[in-house]
């Protein structure tokens, strides 16, 4: 899912370089610190590679920022008002998983985050449960989710939601045959 707004391979590997730049880090400290290999990181910021979530969850953590970094954009002085037109926004499609993400506020910089997520049949985070400062809210359109809170599962339907504590380890899984499509929120913007 390219396009305007897209965060492809090479701009993820741009935007992955200028935060470990900032940071301070080298690709061999950061691939440390992330718990990933050098080679990887490298790969990565050659625009070479497509990481996994779950490794672009341990790069942002290694760097201190939150995922939504990746999307990159929003450096100038916040607008009173800013309309994202479906074509344009700022979109996150992470490898073989078949995740994609896509920012429905400017940035990730104000008090309030929203994004749609694609979540493909067969997808889980089981092994590598979120854990972020905030709440969250998602709002399922389409498909069935399987969203697990600190050991709790709930089963969402289309048209379901639920509100959750974000630093509790939490999970999602689709089980169905079909994507299953979120719009979430979040406060603060810790994606």
């Amino acid at each position: 899912m390219g396009g305007e707004g897209g965060a492809g391979v090479g701009e993820l590997g741009r935007r992955l370089s200028s935060l470990r730049r900032r940071a301070g880090l080298t690709i061999s400290a950061l691939a440390a610190a992330g718990g990933v290999s050098q080679g990887l990181v490298s790969q990565i910021e050659r625009g070479a590679g497509n990481p996994s979530y779950t490794t672009l969850v341990k790069l942002a953590d290694a760097l201190g920022v939150p995922v939504g970094s990746f999307f990159g954009g929003g450096e100038g002085e916040r607008e009173p008002a800013a309309v994202v037109r479906g074509r344009h926004r700022r979109r996150l499609t992470v490898s073989d998983e078949g995740l994609t993400y896509e920012l429905l506020t400017p940035t990730m910089r104000g008090s309030l985050g929203m994004m749609r997520a694609e979540i493909p049949p067969g997808y889980s985070n089981a092994a590598a449960p979120y854990r972020h400062e905030g709440e969250e809210v998602m709002l399922l359109t389409q498909g069935t989710l399987q969203v697990t809170v600190g050991g709790r599962e709930f089963v969402l339907e289309a048209g379901d939601s639920i509100t959750y504590d974000a630093s509790v380890p939490h999970h999602l899984r689709n089980t169905g045959d079909r994507p299953a499509v979120i719009v979430g929120a979040m406060s603060p913007p810790s994606f």
